[in-house]
Protein backbone atom coordinates (compact mmCIF):
# COMPACT_ATOMS: atom_id res chain seq x y z
CA UNK A 1 0.00 0.00 0.00
CA UNK A 2 2.87 2.49 0.49
CA UNK A 3 3.61 2.25 -3.26
CA UNK A 4 -0.05 2.89 -4.09
CA UNK A 5 -0.09 5.85 -1.67
CA UNK A 6 2.97 7.32 -3.43
CA UNK A 7 1.38 6.79 -6.86
CA UNK A 8 -1.84 8.51 -5.82
CA UNK A 9 -0.19 11.51 -4.19
CA UNK A 10 0.84 13.03 -7.53
CA UNK A 11 -2.76 12.89 -8.75
CA UNK A 12 -4.16 14.19 -5.47
CA UNK A 13 -1.80 17.19 -5.57
CA UNK A 14 -2.92 17.89 -9.14
CA UNK A 15 -6.57 17.65 -8.02
CA UNK A 16 -7.19 14.79 -10.47
CA UNK A 17 -8.03 12.24 -7.75
CA UNK A 18 -9.72 12.81 -4.44
CA UNK A 19 -7.46 12.27 -1.46
CA UNK A 20 -8.09 9.24 0.69
CA UNK A 21 -6.70 8.66 4.12
CA UNK A 22 -4.06 5.97 4.12
CA UNK A 23 -6.12 4.04 6.67
CA UNK A 24 -8.97 3.99 4.13
CA UNK A 25 -6.64 2.57 1.49
CA UNK A 26 -5.66 -0.22 3.86
CA UNK A 27 -9.30 -0.87 4.78
CA UNK A 28 -10.12 -1.19 1.07
CA UNK A 29 -7.03 -3.18 0.04
CA UNK A 30 -9.09 -6.19 -1.04
CA UNK A 31 -10.79 -4.02 -3.68
CA UNK A 32 -7.51 -3.08 -5.39
CA UNK A 33 -5.63 -4.48 -8.34
CA UNK A 34 -2.13 -3.22 -9.06
CA UNK A 35 0.06 -3.28 -12.14
CA UNK A 36 3.75 -4.00 -11.61
CA UNK A 37 6.79 -3.93 -13.87
CA UNK A 38 7.97 -7.41 -14.79
CA UNK A 39 11.64 -6.66 -14.20
CA UNK A 40 11.55 -5.11 -10.73
CA UNK A 41 7.95 -5.36 -9.40
CA UNK A 42 7.60 -1.55 -9.21
CA UNK A 43 3.95 -0.58 -8.83
CA UNK A 44 3.05 1.45 -11.93
CA UNK A 45 -0.73 1.50 -11.68
CA UNK A 46 -3.68 0.73 -9.47
CA UNK A 47 -7.43 0.65 -9.46
CA UNK A 48 -10.23 -0.49 -7.19
CA UNK A 49 -13.70 -1.90 -7.69
CA UNK A 50 -16.14 -1.03 -4.93
CA UNK A 51 -19.46 -2.88 -4.95
CA UNK A 52 -22.18 -0.46 -3.93
CA UNK A 53 -25.31 -2.53 -4.43
CA UNK A 54 -26.54 -5.84 -5.82
CA UNK A 55 -26.02 -4.81 -9.44
CA UNK A 56 -23.84 -1.69 -9.12
CA UNK A 57 -20.14 -1.12 -8.53
CA UNK A 58 -17.79 1.82 -8.83
CA UNK A 59 -14.33 2.02 -10.37
CA UNK A 60 -12.25 3.98 -7.88
CA UNK A 61 -8.71 5.26 -7.59
CA UNK A 62 -7.63 4.26 -11.10
CA UNK A 63 -4.16 5.74 -11.57
CA UNK A 64 -1.07 5.09 -13.68
CA UNK A 65 2.47 6.28 -13.05
CA UNK A 66 2.57 9.63 -14.91
CA UNK A 67 5.46 8.65 -17.18
CA UNK A 68 3.55 5.58 -18.38
CA UNK A 69 0.29 7.25 -19.35
CA UNK A 70 -0.66 6.10 -22.82
CA UNK A 71 1.24 2.80 -22.54
CA UNK A 72 -1.90 0.70 -21.96
CA UNK A 73 -1.51 0.17 -18.21
CA UNK A 74 -4.76 1.96 -17.39
CA UNK A 75 -6.63 0.01 -20.05
CA UNK A 76 -5.36 -3.29 -18.65
CA UNK A 77 -6.31 -2.32 -15.11
CA UNK A 78 -9.78 -1.17 -16.12
CA UNK A 79 -10.34 -4.39 -18.08
CA UNK A 80 -9.35 -6.39 -14.98
CA UNK A 81 -11.77 -4.37 -12.85
CA UNK A 82 -14.59 -4.89 -15.36
CA UNK A 83 -13.79 -8.61 -15.55
CA UNK A 84 -14.02 -8.74 -11.75
CA UNK A 85 -17.37 -6.92 -11.86
CA UNK A 86 -18.72 -9.45 -14.36
CA UNK A 87 -17.42 -12.32 -12.21
CA UNK A 88 -19.25 -10.86 -9.20
CA UNK A 89 -22.48 -10.53 -11.22
CA UNK A 90 -22.47 -6.73 -11.29
CA UNK A 91 -24.40 -5.37 -14.27
CA UNK A 92 -23.57 -1.65 -14.01
CA UNK A 93 -20.28 0.09 -13.26
CA UNK A 94 -20.07 3.75 -12.29
CA UNK A 95 -17.15 6.17 -12.21
CA UNK A 96 -16.66 9.81 -11.29
CA UNK A 97 -13.84 11.12 -13.47
CA UNK A 98 -12.08 13.86 -15.38
CA UNK A 99 -10.90 11.21 -17.89
CA UNK A 100 -14.09 11.12 -19.98
CA UNK A 101 -12.34 10.06 -23.20
CA UNK A 102 -10.50 7.20 -21.50
CA UNK A 103 -13.64 5.74 -19.93
CA UNK A 104 -15.65 6.44 -23.08
CA UNK A 105 -13.30 4.16 -25.04
CA UNK A 106 -14.41 1.38 -22.72
CA UNK A 107 -18.12 2.01 -23.25
CA UNK A 108 -18.88 4.31 -20.33
CA UNK A 109 -21.35 7.11 -21.07
CA UNK A 110 -21.94 10.34 -19.19
CA UNK A 111 -25.04 10.42 -17.02
CA UNK A 112 -26.86 13.14 -15.15
CA UNK A 113 -28.94 11.59 -12.42
CA UNK A 114 -28.11 8.88 -9.92
CA UNK A 115 -29.08 5.67 -11.75
CA UNK A 116 -30.90 3.88 -8.92
CA UNK A 117 -34.53 3.75 -7.88
CA UNK A 118 -35.79 5.54 -4.78
CA UNK A 119 -35.66 2.44 -2.53
CA UNK A 120 -32.00 1.78 -3.36
CA UNK A 121 -31.22 5.49 -3.04
CA UNK A 122 -32.70 5.46 0.47
CA UNK A 123 -30.55 2.45 1.41
CA UNK A 124 -27.40 4.00 -0.04
CA UNK A 125 -28.01 7.10 2.06
CA UNK A 126 -27.29 4.91 5.10
CA UNK A 127 -23.72 4.25 3.95
CA UNK A 128 -20.80 5.97 5.70
CA UNK A 129 -18.63 5.60 2.58
CA UNK A 130 -17.63 8.96 1.07
CA UNK A 131 -17.59 7.45 -2.41
CA UNK A 132 -21.22 6.46 -2.07
CA UNK A 133 -22.01 10.03 -1.00
CA UNK A 134 -20.21 11.25 -4.14
CA UNK A 135 -22.19 8.78 -6.27
CA UNK A 136 -25.43 10.10 -4.77
CA UNK A 137 -24.32 13.69 -5.39
CA UNK A 138 -24.94 14.74 -1.80
CA UNK A 139 -24.41 18.43 -1.09
CA UNK A 140 -21.75 17.79 1.57
CA UNK A 141 -19.39 16.22 -1.01
CA UNK A 142 -20.11 18.47 -4.00
CA UNK A 143 -16.97 20.58 -3.44
CA UNK A 144 -14.95 17.35 -3.88
CA UNK A 145 -16.62 16.37 -7.14
CA UNK A 146 -16.86 19.74 -8.88
CA UNK A 147 -15.88 19.36 -12.52
CA UNK A 148 -15.89 15.55 -12.57
CA UNK A 149 -18.15 13.69 -14.96
CA UNK A 150 -20.48 10.95 -13.80
CA UNK A 151 -20.23 7.97 -16.13
CA UNK A 152 -21.90 4.58 -16.28
CA UNK A 153 -21.27 1.33 -18.14
CA UNK A 154 -23.87 -1.42 -18.60
CA UNK A 155 -22.13 -4.80 -18.69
Amino acid sequence: MPAVRHLLDAYVQGRILLDKATVTLYEDIQEFWVAERDDNAEVVGCGALHVMWEDLAEVRTLAVKPGLKGAGVGHQLLEKLLHTARWLGVRRVFCLTFEVDFFGKHGFVEIGETPVDTDVYAELLRSYDEGVAEFLGLERVKPNTLGNSRMLLHL
